[in-house]
């Protein structure tokens, strides 16, 4: 945006980069704030907004280097229907010194920190100290930076702030569209039997937390949630250190598949319980930390960052004889999976997912089985065999070989779904198993 003239004229501003393809409406909320949606549809409706000289309306879109004219500034005192910016408390020094302390890259569009554990990304009941209060920082007179993801308060790592409203936008984008690709690393609880796999649970929030908690709803009210897991390094059966790519956005989407296939991760007492937390002199933290982000940025090409570990995170990892290089291996986190995979995130989900379901998938099995002898024996019979199922039946009731085939008029689908393998194509789908064919057969309408 421009440089605009004095408040009592009118005023001329050109439209940026940030802001080419939004609304009219949009833009004043970026820029003018303080003007309400009620003033902007009366100053479009008496034409005294124009964008290059012609009429607007509130949900025209505007174009990089077209030319807004608003108003005179004085003319919007008085008239009501907008805020004024919120004053913000001046940061402090300690403040300033932490923000640029955890900054990892920055550009004239974004700004990527390796968040801190135990400091939240957004303020909520009793926080008071987290991320969105210290962006203050990055402004430099500028727009304020925003937000466009979310890390737990409790895992540290990569977290992206837009430093413009429009590559907030693009960003977000992103995101939404599970094109940014993010790697976590975490210390787990156990092994898993199977070293490479996918996560595929419902989550929805649990309730009586208050939304603070999840769970697995494999309902129609649970959202689909799909999480990767690899496994770098193990210390014998006692934890592993896994690589981690959520798939979908769900909160604490990881810290739930986790716990659910039986290996919380270490530190997570919010759903792992006493088992998440190792004896001896590993930290009781929580570990797990957003390792990297790839995402693309609004100049086309990709923004790559990685994060440190957290001291505790680190010090466990070296604790336990595990090597950072080792987990630099970065497989395609795309999401998309090639038929190995396939087979061992099939392996995973039928062992861990329906693990409780053992009796039930035994049972179907079983029926399975019976079904599948059923059939061979009618195969063996052939097709000039005899069968008993039509001297029960009998001519004067008009059933066929099987009860399902009663004569409640035509069903060649249904018969032909049923027919054994082997039997000549040419046989009527309405003439039942194994009669004689010098019997004729019994009138439809009979029962």
């Amino acid at each position: 945006m421009s440089h605009e003239t004095p408040s009592n004229q009118v005023r001329q501003f050109v439209v940026g980069r940030d802001d080419d393809g939004i609304r009219l409406d949009r833009w004043f909320k970026r820029h003018l704030p303080q003007i309400g949606f009620a003033t902007i549809s009366r100053w479009a409706r008496t034409g005294q907004i124009r964008i290059d000289g012609k009429r607007a309306a509130p949900e025209d879109r505007v174009a990089k280097g077209q030319t807004l004219r608003v108003p005179p500034g004085d003319s919007i005192v008085g008239i009501g229907g907008g805020k004024a910016a919120r004053a913000r408390k001046p940061l402090t020094e300690a403040q300033l010194e932490l923000a640029d302390s955890i900054v990892l890259h920055r550009d004239p569009s974004a700004i990527v920190i390796n968040k801190p554990p135990g400091l939240a990304t957004q303020g909520g009941s009793g926080t008071f100290e987290h991320v969105d209060g210290l962006l203050d920082a990055y402004a430099n007179g500028g727009p304020r930076p925003r937000l466009v993801h979310r890390l737990d308060k409790d895992t540290s790592g990569v977290l992206l702030v837009a430093a413009t409203p429009g590559s907030a936008a693009f960003f977000s984008k992103r995101f939404s569209g599970r094109t940014a690709k993010k790697v976590y690393w975490a210390l787990v609880v156990g092994v898993p039997s199977i070293d490479e796999g996918l996560i595929d649970l419902p989550l929805a929030k649990q309730p009586g937390s208050g939304g603070e908690k999840m769970m697995v709803d494999q309902s129609e009210h649970g959202q689909p949630s799909k999480s990767r897991y690899r496994v770098i390094d193990r210390a014998g059966n006692r934890c592993c250190w896994v690589e981690l790519q959520p798939l979908t956005g769900r909160t604490h989407q990881l810290r739930v598949h986790m716990a659910a296939i039986g290996h919380p991760i270490v530190g997570d007492g919010k759903y792992g319980g006493p088992d998440a937390f190792l004896s001896g002199s590993i930290s009781r933290k929580l570990h797990l930390h957003a390792r990297r982000l790839i995402i693309e940025h609004p100049d086309g090409t990709p923004l790559d960052v990685e994060a440190p570990l957290p001291d505790h995170m680190a010090a466990s990892l070296a604790q336990l004889g595990f090597e950072e290089s080792e987990g630099e291996y970065i497989p395609d986190p795309s999401g998309e999976w090639g038929r190995e995979e396939k087979k061992q995130a099939a392996k995973a989900h039928a062992k861990d997912y329906r693990k409780e379901r053992k009796g039930e998938r035994r049972g179907r099995a079983e029926t399975g089985r019976s079904r599948n002898d059923s059939r061979r024996t009618e195969s063996r019979k052939g097709p000039g065999a005899k069968s008993e199922a039509p001297r029960k039946s009998g001519p004067k009731k008009g059933l066929g070989s099987k009860p399902s085939a009663k004569p409640t008029g035509p069903r060649p689908a249904a018969k032909a779904a049923g027919k054994p393998a082997g039997r000549p194509a040419a046989k009527p789908a309405g003439k039942p198993a194994g009669r004689p064919s010098g019997r004729p057969p019994a009138p439809r309408g009979q029962r």
